[in-house]
């Protein structure tokens, strides 16, 4: 979405190098290869979940390339008071640092951040991907999921990047264990003469995922845990993908830089979740541009959009499951050390 003037015959000289035999890009690449992504979660320490992710870096420059930062956090709504949903529920926010688009006015750069929140919400917040462990106490309380991403450079291909980042923090997030209070006479005082109403008894709960069978007498809850401790997102592994198709008659190419975004007439975004033992899913689907697509060319589209989105998937699964088993390394040699 990085805005580039380009003249006619600028436009021209790409669009024509994209469809000669083979096929030219200006990095090199094939018209399917992705820039190197780079990727670390757990980079906000106050946040449950979190994570940095980098498409195009140049590795000699140290610079460059589509940056990303998004974190989840999780807070304590009130169901009964109306100002939580029973069940939980996810908010995402999209934020560009002017930096990013030194060529947008503020007005501009705010309709981006809109789009792009859209964008992100009504894919990860839809109904199919809602989280089950987000009840603290049914009817009562219940967490607030915020995603927030920050695009801090934008060198092409930023939907893509910003799904990436999401699923990266939505993975690494830890939802905490929850205790509920009930508030009331013990049972060896209630028959008691003495006895005092109002006494405070514990429910000996072990996680937030038991709240749902919890007494309806709970009053509130405590935090067994640390706050930056606690058991991962249900669901985790339905967290979408995104992969955009930027469309050049009859030819498509993946991960366009500024330029190439710039020459090509329309951008087809295809999120799809990839969940175990069962069929892909199609979550959410845009196609940008004044062009037409017939239903013939968008099938066709989907399906490769499908394939391409699975390795997409793979890759960044490897990665991420490679960043658990290396924090799980460094705190288990923190741990060590302070035995």
């Amino acid at each position: 979405m990085a805005a580039v003037l380009l003249s006619k015959s600028e436009r021209a000289y790409i669009q024509s190098s994209l469809k000669a035999t083979p096929p030219l890009r200006a990095d090199g690449r094939g018209l399917l290869d992705f820039r190197t992504v780079l990727l670390e979660t757990g980079v906000a320490p106050l946040a449950n979940g979190s994570a940095r992710l980098n498409i195009g870096k140049m590795a000699r420059e140290g610079g460059g390339g589509t940056e990303i930062v998004a974190a989840a956090k999780l807070e304590v709504e009130d169901v009964e008071s109306g100002d939580g949903v029973d069940g939980g529920r996810v908010a995402c926010s999209v934020t560009c640092s002017p930096a990013a688009y030194p060529h947008l006015s503020s007005n501009a750069l705010d309709e981006l951040q809109h789009d792009l929140s859209v964008i992100l919400q009504q894919t990860i917040g839809h109904p199919s991907l809602h989280p089950r462990n987000l009840t603290i106490i049914p009817r009562k309380k219940s967490w607030l999921l915020n995603l927030d991403a920050v695009v801090l450079a934008d060198a092409g291909n930023v939907v893509d990047a910003l799904f990436m980042a999401a699923r990266a923090a939505l993975w690494d997030a830890k939802v905490p264990r929850t205790r509920a209070v009930q508030y009331r006479a013990p049972e060896a005082l209630k028959s008691a003469k003495n006895d005092v109403p109002g006494a405070m008894d514990v429910d000996e709960g072990t996680s937030g995922f038991d709240t749902r069978d919890m007494a309806r007498t709970a009053a509130d809850f405590e935090l067994p845990d640390y706050w930056d401790e606690g058991e991962t997102l249900d669901g985790r592994e339905k967290w979408p993908v995104c992969v955009t198709l930027n469309l050049l008659t009859p030819r498509h190419f993946l991960d366009a830089t500024p330029a190439e975004e710039a020459s090509v007439p329309q951008r087809l975004h295809l999120m799809f979740s990839f969940v175990p033992s069962a069929p892909p899913t199609l979550q959410a689907m845009r196609l940008l541009g004044p062009e037409e697509l017939d239903l013939k060319d968008l099938k066709e589209s989907i399906a490769f959009g499908e394939q391409y989105a699975k390795e997409l998937f793979t890759a960044l699964e490897t990665k991420l499951r490679e960043e658990d088993n290396r924090r799980n390394i460094k705190a288990r040699d923190r741990f060590a050390l302070m035995r």
